[in-house]
């Protein structure tokens, strides 16, 4: 196949990738943003798709981040591929920051006093996974589902979580917005008359050709026409 790797990655490879690139993430950073300054639409529309890709990163919506940010992009007449670009904020690295930063801040503003440690958000997580795919298995194999890790998973985590996303959310958004559009907006202006210097150079260049050839052509003895030459 064309797309084929050469040599095939491992899991483990492939886990340790997504946690840190091979590139390192400096790199992925940079490639990331210049992407975003190439993009060939108007800069307020950039500006939107990247509020959208920046707020999906902070509600509890895991495996959906990409089809949300473009919908909502698409909701506000953002670039779509710059809202993809932003889900990348989220990553391994940063995500467990982010959500114990909105499970606190969800707790306070709904009033729930539990312990909060990556350990306990960690173990709720787990928890709350086997036992949905134990109540999976149990529509095949006729055992009781129960629901009692689930229920306190949604009111302990996933409630708490989704409330204190809201506002964490819009400020990353709007700062990245504003922070974002005068930069995409100078970076287009100076590109574009970057491509004007060099297309008026090349035109210059191109009128010069037939001066240059014609000073070129300098008359030899042989040629010499005048009457009495021979």
């Amino acid at each position: 196949m064309v797309f084929k790797r050469r040599n095939p990655r491992s899991y483990a490879q492939i886990v340790r990738d997504l946690v840190y690139p091979r590139g390192g993430i400096r790199r992925s950073i940079q490639y990331v943003l210049h992407r975003m300054r190439r993009l060939p639409d108007q800069p307020h529309r950039i500006a939107r798709g990247i509020f959208a890709g920046t707020f999906v990163n902070f509600p509890p919506v895991f495996g959906l981040q990409m089809l949300l940010a473009a919908g909502l992009a698409w909701m506000i007449r953002g670039n779509i591929v710059a809202a993809l670009l932003a889900t990348f904020i989220s990553n391994p690295l940063t995500t467990p920051f982010i959500a114990m930063l909105c499970l606190k801040l969800g707790h306070w503003m709904l009033g729930i006093e539990a312990p909060m440690t990556f350990m306990t958000v960690y173990a709720a997580f787990t928890e709350a996974g086997v036992q949905l795919w134990h109540n999976f298995s149990a529509i095949f194999t006729g055992d009781v589902a129960h629901w009692d890790k689930l229920e306190n998973f949604f009111w302990f985590i996933f409630w708490p979580y989704t409330v204190g996303s809201i506002l964490p959310g819009l400020a990353a958004s709007a700062a990245g917005y504003y922070l974002t559009l005068p930069l995409i907006n100078a970076y287009q202006k100076l590109r574009a008359a970057r491509l004007r210097e060099g297309a008026e150079r090349r035109k210059a260049m191109k009128g010069l050709l037939p001066a240059r050839r014609a000073a070129g052509k300098t008359p030899s003895s042989g040629d010499d026409d005048t009457p009495g030459a021979a």
